[in-house]
């Protein structure tokens, strides 16, 4: 018998992998599943970024290996991105690090600076992905509260009052997902000096800023971000390139190298074609975004009357891809969702899936047509 690594003992298959082969089975069954629970885009890409990939499959070097740090016009391309949504410079040759996706550089990041036995403060609710990596590297997951009475922003008093000698990485997401808060200015501030204080890197996951938001924000705005801060970012709900791919990683030279020798011993670049399509994507008209935007908005109405009919409450402040709700007194999240699923054939995320603090609360996605949207609030 072959036995598992240790560390695979404490760590779960993601959630949505286990969940989505029970939905595909109930389809298979010719149950009628809508999926409101998984925030992967449902809408094409810029036209503009099909023809850019399509057309550089012809060139000289479009099938050979590729860059470890991505080709240069991309590096560019995303400094000037940067330099024009979020008013942050970075060099494009040293401070930034094209991604296969997001997921890949919190996995990356970990194994650059968390040694075994190293502590890491993670949201909780939160992408599980975050608790998942600290595992598999051996380092040790403390959970940080994020609460609805703060508006889901960490309370440092709290945080100060814990034994911080071993922690490494403070994990952030805002705008946030699951819940949609959004981070002040002066919230972020407040973090960057907590960071300093305790030799911690910051780093923030940023992929719903352009989604239903209009307080674009990065943590590396913020005065000396750029001593203790990384930040994420990626192409896939901004551009509905999610299958694609392609995310990055911006910091200064130092922090980006040590990644880069993770990433250089894991992978051997990005496909060409893919990153042809993604200057395209940074480089289009912004106009895109807008109606993008305007069909979010649409579709938001229609799941906020879905939440009405189930009786939660919710903000409609927040922004990104999903509506965080709250449901009715002393209802389970995960018997709540089940129900759904199986007596109406509704699949919602149970708030549970980002952690204790989800209990009570259910996240639903943007990323259903509006016909499929209706047909829900027939169900229930």
């Amino acid at each position: 018998m072959i036995e598992v690594a240790n560390r695979l003992k404490h760590v779960e298959e993601y959630y949505f992998s286990k969940k989505l082969k029970e939905v595909a089975q109930l389809k298979a069954e010719g149950k009628p599943i809508i999926n409101l629970g998984i925030g992967s885009p449902d809408l094409p890409p810029n036209v503009l970024v099909i023809e850019a990939m399509l057309h550089s499959l012809n060139d000289d070097n479009a099938h050979q290996y590729q860059s470890y740090a991505g080709l240069p016009k991309l590096r560019l391309a995303l400094s000037q991105f940067y330099n024009k949504h979020f008013k942050v410079k970075v060099n494009p040759e040293t401070e930034i690090l094209p991604l296969m996706g997001s997921k890949e550089g919190i996995m990356h990041i970990s194994m650059a600076f968390l040694n075994k036995g190293d502590a890491v403060l993670i949201p909780n609710p939160g992408y599980p992905t975050y608790n998942a990596v600290t595992k598999l590297v051996e380092a040790k997951a403390i959970t940080y509260n994020l609460t609805e009475s703060n508006n889901w922003f960490p309370n440092l008093k709290e945080l100060e009052q814990q034994d911080l000698t071993k922690v490494k990485i403070l994990w952030l997401n805002y705008p946030n997902m699951p819940t949609g808060a959004q981070a002040t200015k002066t919230q972020l501030e407040q973090l960057v000096a907590f960071a300093l204080k305790h030799n911690i890197l910051l780093v923030n996951d940023n992929p719903y800023s352009f989604i239903l938001n209009s307080n674009k924000l990065s943590l590396l705005s913020i005065k000396n971000a750029d001593k203790c801060c990384l930040e994420l970012n990626s192409l896939s709900k901004t551009f509905n390139l999610s299958g694609w791919r392609v995310g990055f990683v911006l910091g200064n030279q130092t922090l980006i190298k040590a990644i880069l020798k993770v990433k250089s011993n894991m992978d051997s670049g990005m496909f060409y074609g893919i990153q042809k399509g993604a200057i395209a994507a940074l480089s289009a008209p912004t106009d895109w975004l807008d109606v993008l935007n305007e069909i979010y908005k649409k579709r938001r109405e229609l799941v906020w009357q879905i939440a009405d009919k189930l009786n939660c409450t919710y903000t409609k402040e927040s922004a990104g891809l999903f509506v965080w709700a709250k449901l009715p007194k002393d209802q389970k999240s995960e018997e709540f969702t089940d129900n759904l699923l199986y007596k109406k054939n509704l699949f919602i995320t149970p708030g549970t899936v980002f952690g204790t603090n989800g209990e009570g609360y259910i996240r639903l996605s943007l990323c259903v047509n509006q016909t499929q949207l209706k047909e829900i609030l027939n169900r229930i």
